[in-house]
């Protein structure tokens, strides 16, 4: 399992992997959003004192992961475009 997840770049690939590693980096970041999300609202389904001002600050990372991750989707998806227009080019002319 270890060597599915080692990374190798391929030269070929380019800025492909730019957008493969801001889905990850959002992902990551949307996670602790999430996290921060359920002990931020835990205090209120329980009855007890509400959380200071900076853990809900903390729980807008969630939609920032969001964003970040959908960047990178729309990233990936303009390289394989741009690879698959080089491609056909290649092949006709």
């Amino acid at each position: 399992m270890l060597s599915r997840m080692a990374h190798h770049p391929d030269p070929a690939r380019g800025a492909g992997d730019s957008g493969e590693t801001l889905v990850r980096v959002g992902g990551v970041v949307f996670a602790i959003g999430a996290i921060a999300t359920l002990v931020t609202v835990t205090p209120l389904l329980i009855g007890a004192e509400p959380l200071p001002t900076p853990a809900y600050l903390v729980s807008m990372l969630m939609g920032v992961g969001f964003a970040i991750a959908g960047a990178g989707l729309l990233r990936s998806v303009a390289e394989q475009r741009r690879q698959a227009r080089r491609a056909q080019a290649g092949s006709s002319g």
